[in-house]
């Protein structure tokens, strides 16, 4: 054994190291003598890939990114990474031999928009920056083996592009969606299953175990850790890429079928020609979620024309030159709902300081609800908002002097001026009519309001 170590060529010896951070941590080979920790957890090719020093630069550069609040241990972004200095050569070397132990995520909810409550477990920041390093190493090697059907948490794509193929079916003649919503889905992933179909797409015992202690580590609630043996909550770098690897069974029977479909996250909808194959494919998805011990939400999912179905905030219509897009009817309201908080007459703010806190709502709501195809609605959305405004401004003007003396300025009638400062309290009237020629487009674009037309 001795001999044939010194006999390798140079080339060879250097075969075995790995390079970076992870230099430090022994590769084995034919020609090396066996490990003497008999509890490691055998291959950790990948966890040592994914803790090179360039591939963890990148992992904290993203959560730094994407700030995030504290996990259980009340750190934040810069106090971790403080403690990482000292804490890091420890945590690595645990990594490395499988003998880490993920923190509980905590436990926080949030409101859904239909009233219900989402639960989210935020993981520490250290193990948001191991979740993320994992992630980098994972990607690439699970994205090749995902449907071209699945759009959600994958680079390159986006919600956009699953309705744009949502439309590109529909518009082909396949006028009838199988709209399956799962109950709970992130809540009910079973530890086992998800394992055991990671296991069939990646040969390495040291980040199979890894992801397990992830799965297995628990949940702070009011400062009792509770266990869990189902469920990957929301919040964690890992989490999306997990769900793709579970719902691609589903993806890849639906292929085989030959279904158009579009799936984002757990939001999937085929299109198919008539009712009576959306009941055979209903009942299709049901025995695959079932085997995947997945519960479909009967309520929410049902066979119906797509003109009365919902996908990703937006629904469809048909014009005379086609299947269109517009936004559904309940994110429209929860907008419409929103714009009234923010632009509230009692809110005692400066014009100034409203519009800087509309301008991000409003762009992140145009950003993705931009590829509604309804003119009109954009154009009547853009007046009312300024409608609104308009009331503001004249009740921060307040006075019937100021306000004659500051329409004046800008440019308005003689006769305009009078009469709103006589009824100067009547701030929404007044905000109407005549007074779109003074308070223009122009004049709040110069206060930075982005426009929706």
């Amino acid at each position: 054994m001795l001999n044939a170590r010194r006999q390798k060529s140079a080339q060879a010896e250097r075969a075995g190291v790995a390079h970076g951070e992870a230099g430090r941590a022994p590769v084995s080979d034919e020609a090396n003598s066996p490990r003497r920790d008999t509890e490691s957890t055998g291959s950790a090719r990948l966890v040592a890939a994914a803790l090179t020093r360039e591939n963890l630069r990148q992992a904290w550069k993203r959560v730094k990114a994407n700030k995030g609040a504290a996990g259980v241990d009340g750190l934040d972004i810069e106090q971790t990474a403080r403690l990482l200095v000292t804490e890091w050569p420890k945590i690595r070397d645990q990594l490395l031999r499988g003998k880490y132990r993920p923190s509980p995520v905590r436990r926080v909810t949030i409101p859904k928009p239909d009233g219900g409550e989402r639960e989210l477990g935020i993981p520490t920041v250290t193990d948001r920056l191991i979740q993320q390093a994992l992630l980098q190493v994972l990607q690439p090697r699970l994205e090749p083996t995902f449907s071209e059907h699945s759009y959600g948490f994958r680079p390159g794509r986006r919600a956009h592009d699953a309705i744009l193929a949502a439309q590109g079916f529909i518009q082909s003649g396949r006028k009838i969606v199988v709209d399956v919503d799962l109950e709970k889905f992130f809540d009910r992933v079973n530890h086992d299953i998800l394992i055991d179909r990671l296991q069939k797409r990646i040969d390495d015992a040291g980040i199979i175990q890894l992801i397990r202690a992830y799965l297995n580590s628990g949940i702070m609630n009011d400062g009792v850790v509770l266990e869990r043996y189902q469920g990957t909550p929301q919040g964690g770098p890992l989490s999306p890429l997990l769900a793709n690897v579970l719902l691609d069974e589903v993806d890849k029977v639906l292929e085989k079928h030959g279904h158009c479909f579009a799936r984002y996250a757990d939001d999937c909808n085929v299109y198919v020609r008539s009712r009576k194959a959306g009941e055979r494919v209903m009942a299709l998805l049901r025995k695959c979620y079932g085997t995947l011990r997945l519960k479909v939400n009967e309520a929410k999912s049902a066979v119906a024309s797509v003109t009365g179905r919902t996908f990703l905030g937006y629904s469809f219509w048909f014009a005379k030159d086609g299947v269109k897009r517009r936004v559904a009817d309940k994110p429209m309201a929860t907008f419409k709902q929103s714009i009234r908080q923010l632009t509230r007459r009692s809110g005692g703010r400066r014009m100034a300081e409203v519009i800087d806190r509309l301008k991000p709502y409003l762009l992140g709501w145009k950003a993705y609800f931009g590829l509604a195809q309804t003119p009109r609605v954009w154009q009547s959305l853009g007046e009312w908002l300024r409608h609104r405004l308009r009331a503001i401004q004249l009740k921060q003007w307040r006075r019937g002097s100021t306000i004659y003396r500051e329409l004046i300025n800008l440019g308005a009638a003689e006769h305009v001026a009078k009469r709103v400062a006589q009824n100067s309290r009547c701030w929404w009237r007044n905000s109407a009519g005549e007074l779109n020629r003074v308070l223009t487009i122009a004049y709040f674009d110069k206060l930075g309001l982005p426009r929706l037309s």
